[in-house]
């Protein structure tokens, strides 16, 4: 721009020239100086302008650039998004589906026979659920009362290696004793209570049992309604829901 502003100041000089050659008119050093003072701001305010030109330019490619680093930045974001979603729906899909546990609400559900384990007798026992019952009782036999500092203790003989073997003898600390309504003919029966750890499949659950006699019964040992009392229900057309064998590992705490 400013050459050809230049030029044309030149042009223009000449033709002036060329105009004016018949006769030669002088000029004075004002009018001179005047007109370079013209020239000078003409070919400034041309620079000007081409500078305020690309000053303009330059600031609209500015804002173009930076709209398209930011179109760039949404992109990728939501790529980055539907990868780690579709990574997410994978995970989810390779996953086997984990089938319910038997129960019923928050109780376990048991069958009118289980194979329960008494952690204190290091024994398990084919097992009566039954409702009709209030109390839960363990085939003992051979019971003995004794103290033991101050402490009412029971000493009694368990079955554990089946009725034709000897039985293996336990001593337990006893919590209270309870009193069991025989017949109408026979005297309340008064049995002591201890306090056990059972196991049945992969629950633990504690309860208090009642020692007594129970040869003349099908099953040694007997779980009643205070045992099942908020944490079981039973079905009776059922049963070893839980397994025949007894659970010796950690186990999950019914409760």
């Amino acid at each position: 721009m400013l050459k050809q502003v230049f030029i044309l100041t030149v042009t223009a000089a000449l033709i002036s020239g060329c105009a004016s050659s018949a006769k030669i008119t002088p000029v004075g050093s004002e009018e001179l100086s005047a007109n370079l003072a013209t020239s000078q701001t003409a070919i400034i305010e041309a620079i000007n302008a081409q500078c305020a030109h690309s000053s303009t330019e330059m600031q609209t490619l500015s804002a173009e650039v930076n709209d398209l680093k930011l179109q760039i930045t949404d992109a990728l974001a939501k790529q980055s998004k539907k990868m780690n979603d579709d990574a997410a729906a994978l995970a989810q899909l390779s996953e086997p589906p984990q089938c319910p546990e038997s129960v019923v609400s928050d109780k376990i559900v048991l069958g009118e026979i289980e194979h329960v384990y008494v952690d204190e007798l290091k024994a398990s026992f084919e097992t009566r659920i039954d409702t009709g019952a209030e109390s839960s009782s363990l085939d003992a036999r051979n019971i003995v009362l004794f103290e033991r500092n101050g402490v009412q203790w029971v000493r009694f003989d368990v079955m554990t290696n089946g009725e034709k073997q000897p039985g293996n003898t336990f001593e337990h600390k006893v919590e209270r004793f309870v009193r069991i309504k025989q017949d109408a003919d026979l005297p309340d029966d008064r049995r002591p209570v201890i306090h056990a750890h059972l196991k049945i499949g992969q629950y633990a659950a504690e309860t208090d049992l009642n020692l007594t006699d129970r040869s003349h019964l099908e099953f040694p040992l007997l779980l009643g309604r205070k045992f099942m009392k908020d944490i079981a229900v039973v079905d009776v057309g059922q049963i070893y829901v839980h397994g025949k064998k007894p659970q010796t590992e950690s186990t999950k705490e019914a409760k």
